[in-house]
């Protein structure tokens, strides 16, 4: 399985820190924001991966991330996004890179507690379709919120006005190849860009989603509030393994 960060967009919620620099490059207490999800795949065993970027500032990434050795890798690959296309555009991007394999993809400011690996070897076993990670939070409707029936997926609704449950799906999703296939059945939203909701919602369609419950703390850092939560947490984990 390989790897994809996708870490392009223009990171207008956090202006001005985002006028001289990609948020994706902001630090998260003492790392960039960018190490942690490329932790995270990398603790979930994938040893190929690459990154998505964009904006004025995308060369600071290869030289901050070089060849990736200092996550123990042997090469990271990079694409370019142009405008803001959404996460689905900004996937697409990487088909030639997948050649046909499963990938995970993780976005660039999410930022976990706990390993993925569980689920990740859970999807490689799986035969076809695709997995994603639900976590339990108390303001469902910023996210993409899951129904379950059952032990399916029902669907999933981007920032509902009225959650249907309690379960968001976060920043990580797992697909089989047939995933650039689906994005290039889209249609832009009403914001204009193609929507990961609506490529998970093709896979619920067909019958092939499948989920695991994301453990530990999780949260995007998108926003002043998110990326100075983010660096608590990942503080307070530090102080926390350290005793």
């Amino acid at each position: 399985m390989k790897g994809i960060v996708l870490a392009g967009g223009t990171g207008s919620r956090l202006f001005p820190l985002t006028k001289i620099t990609n948020k994706h490059l902001l630090p998260i207490y003492d790392k960039p924001m960018i190490y942690y999800p490329i932790q995270t795949l990398v603790d979930a065993g994938v040893e190929s991966i690459m990154v998505v970027t964009g904006g004025r500032n995308s060369g600071d990434f290869l030289r901050l991330l070089a060849n990736g050795k200092n996550f123990g890798l042997k090469h990271i690959d990079y694409t370019y996004q142009e405008g803001e296309g959404g996460i689905a555009d900004a996937l697409a991007l990487a088909e030639h890179f997948a050649d046909g394999q499963k990938i995970c993809v993780v976005l660039g400011d999410n930022i976990i507690e706990q390993s993925i690996r569980g689920a990740a070897d859970a999807f490689r076993k799986q035969p076809k379709g695709a997995r994603i990670l639900l976590k339990e939070v108390t303001d469902a409707e910023r996210f993409g919120v899951a129904e379950l029936n059952g032990d399916r997926i029902a669907g999933i609704e981007e920032k509902p006005a009225h959650p249907k449950s309690n379960l968001a799906v976060t920043g990580i999703y797992m697909y089989d190849e047939t995933v650039f296939d689906k994005v290039r059945t889209l249609v832009p939203s009403g914001r204009g860009e193609l929507e990961i909701t609506d490529v998970n919602n093709a896979y619920i369609r067909e019958g092939s989603m499948t989920f695991s419950f994301l453990d530990g703390w999780w949260t995007d850092a998108g926003t002043f509030d998110s990326l100075l939560r983010a660096a608590n947490l990942v503080a307070q984990t530090r102080r926390d393994r350290l005793e």
